[in-house]
């Protein structure tokens, strides 16, 4: 088996575990199963992405990117294109997306996260099964607004936490944060 789906089929036990959650942990496992195939977009049933819960040096905010496909506040993010390497996909998702400098990714699997995705173009609607891990910023918190994104803003964990006009999964995360890291 190959090493960084190895890593991951444990990470996603870990996850189960520690965030007592199996029915999710067991959706993304068993996509897992199919190897190579479920890593790429070209699977039109679903695929892996991974994301990033981009948070300042003092874990205080969290930078988002109002997305500009989706027309929402969001998490930076994207497609694992082959690569099953998911926390290095968050990494260079965050990086791409927002020009931050000196970013790193810390610990395992911080949420999961199955959503579908409408039919745009010739693009069917489809499932993301997104992986997501925390990226941490340095003390350089400069951003470059990229062509994903109509802006990028940091925001304060704890005002997403209860902000109903935000995504229900980025509540979720900054509620999680909170818990874990407040």
């Amino acid at each position: 088996m190959n090493p960084a789906l190895a890593r991951l089929r444990e990470h996603l036990d870990s996850y189960a575990q520690a965030m007592n959650d199996a029915p999710t942990a067991d959706l993304f496992t068993s996509l897992a199963g199919e190897g190579r195939p479920a890593f790429l977009r070209t699977r039109l049933a679903g695929h892996f992405t991974a994301s990033a819960w981009l948070v300042s040096a003092d874990g205080r905010r969290t930078l988002l990117t109002h997305h500009r496909k989706l027309d929402r506040w969001l998490q930076p993010g994207g497609h694992a294109d082959g690569d099953m390497n998911l926390s290095h996909v968050a990494l260079r998702e965050a990086q791409e997306e927002t020009g931050v400098a000196g970013l790193r990714v810390e610990g395992d699997i911080f949420d999961l996260d199955r959503h579908r995705i409408p039919a745009r173009g010739n693009e069917p609607e489809h499932w993301h099964y997104d992986v997501r891990y925390v990226v941490r910023a340095g003390e350089d918190e400069r951003f470059v607004v990229s062509n994903e994104s109509h802006a990028l803003a940091w925001r304060e964990v704890t005002s997403i936490a209860d902000d109903v006009s935000m995504d229900a999964s980025l509540r979720r995360m900054a509620r999680r944060w909170l818990e874990t890291r407040g």
